[in-house]
């Protein structure tokens, strides 16, 4: 007599092939083919490389938006001084003088304006970061610990090192991951609007064409605010600002579900031109 198949346990019905979640639809099973585009180590190097330029960039900036309407000396005060002016300007002096020495930044000089605590924070929570992250790839690498440095000198350092990272995969994911993070911030915090580029096909859950590519993010997001999936526990059912996101690693599922093709969204997330929503 044949062997049945394997049946759960207690309920007499036949296992079903594992399906993706909450689709319905069987799992395919892997194949050989290889992946369009460039190697995934060649396309994680080229953003290490463009995020970090794009930070040091902008990250001076921050100075200039730390204390805002100081554009250039103070006007000359005919009055004379009030009483406590002078130890409010030695205080200023020597903030500036501590962010100059732990950030690489100059603050202009004593004004009306009060600091910004958001950049601020920005800029510490950088500052942090890439000196954590210059001192763990240095580290990793089994080099000396690097010698102190400004923020930019401390980024140009590490992508000076791109060639002996990149023969570390997960470290090369680490560095380019914590340095898109940080730019990402500064540019928030300078108030660049993110770049939105139109995807070609529709959404496998909500059947719109409100695929829309961010550059920024490396992922696919579904921008209409109606898109409900299936699964119970996602963030879509209770927060009405959840939007369902394809990251790098799932677009070919993508891919198959929503009629798009893999090198389109490639060629998107490099595509400068932003597009209407």
């Amino acid at each position: 007599m044949a062997e049945r198949p394997e049946t759960t346990a207690g309920d007499g019905v036949a296992e079903r092939p594992e399906t993706t979640a909450g689709r319905g639809v069987a799992e395919r099973p892997e194949t050989d083919a290889a992946p369009s585009g460039p190697p995934a180590s060649e396309r994680v190097m080229r953003d290490l490389a463009l995020w970090a330029a794009s930070l040091v960039r902008q990250f001076p900036e921050l100075a200039e938006e730390l204390a805002p309407g100081r554009r250039g000396p103070a006007p000359a005060v005919s009055t004379a001084p009030r009483p406590g002016q002078d130890e409010l300007i030695r205080a200023e002096r020597r903030e500036a003088l501590l962010l100059e020495q732990r950030h690489g930044l100059v603050v202009p000089g004593h004004g009306a304006a009060p600091i910004r605590l958001h950049v601020s924070d920005a800029i510490r929570d950088i500052t942090d970061g890439v000196v954590e992250l210059e001192e763990a790839v240095c580290a990793r690498l089994g080099r000396p610990r690097p010698r102190r440095a400004a923020v930019v000198e401390r980024l140009r350092r590490i992508v000076g090192l791109r060639d002996a990272v990149a023969a570390h995969p997960v470290l090369a994911r680490h560095v380019r991951d914590e340095i898109r993070r940080m730019a990402r911030r500064c540019a928030r915090t300078l108030g660049d609007a993110e770049t939105i580029v139109r995807v070609a096909g529709r959404c496998p859950w909500c059947d719109s064409v409100s695929l829309r590519a961010f550059p920024d993010r490396r992922a696919v997001l579904c921008v209409n605010p109606a898109c409900l999936c299936t699964d119970a526990a996602c963030g879509c059912q209770d927060d009405p600002v959840y939007r369902h996101l394809w990251p790098e690693e799932r677009w070919a599922e993508l891919a198959d579900a929503s009629g798009a093709r893999t090198d389109e969204i490639e060629a998107a997330m490099d595509d400068t031109k932003e597009t209407s929503c």
